[in-house]
């Protein structure tokens, strides 16, 4: 399908299917998929992709996240342990770092007019 623009309320009976590039203002009903970033080692966890895959490859591994943009949530799941890794957000609201120290470990981040703030832990640790 060719580029389309819309205006005013949509609906499709059959899904939309492909990707959305731009701004979507108002209620989405149905499945989300996001961009995964796949991250190796000590490195910034990007704000491009909603999701970062992790893999940690040593000990303390050092992780940076740069300002979103307010209302951008970043999801990031520490998915292959090599070791640990600490997110270290620029701007963040209530909390200085975030360690994931094994498989499974998540945290659910909302960039706001303030900075990051933590949404969901799933056994990562604040500090």
């Amino acid at each position: 399908m060719a580029s389309t623009t819309f205006s005013g309320p949509v609906t499709s009976n059959n899904g939309f299917i492909g990707a959305v590039t731009g701004n979507v203002t108002g209620n989405v009903t149905g499945d989300i998929f996001a961009t995964i970033q796949s991250l190796s080692g000590a490195g910034a966890v990007n704000t491009t992709d909603m999701m970062t895959s992790l893999t940690t490859t040593g000990a303390a591994q050092a992780l940076t996240l740069a300002n979103g943009t307010a209302g951008q949530i970043k999801i990031i799941t520490h998915t292959v342990d090599g070791g640990s890794a600490v997110l270290t957000p620029t701007t963040k609201i209530g909390f200085t770092t975030i360690t994931f120290t094994g498989v499974g470990e998540s945290a659910t981040l909302v960039y706001t007019a303030a900075g990051w703030a933590i949404l969901a832990l799933n056994g990562a640790v604040a500090a």
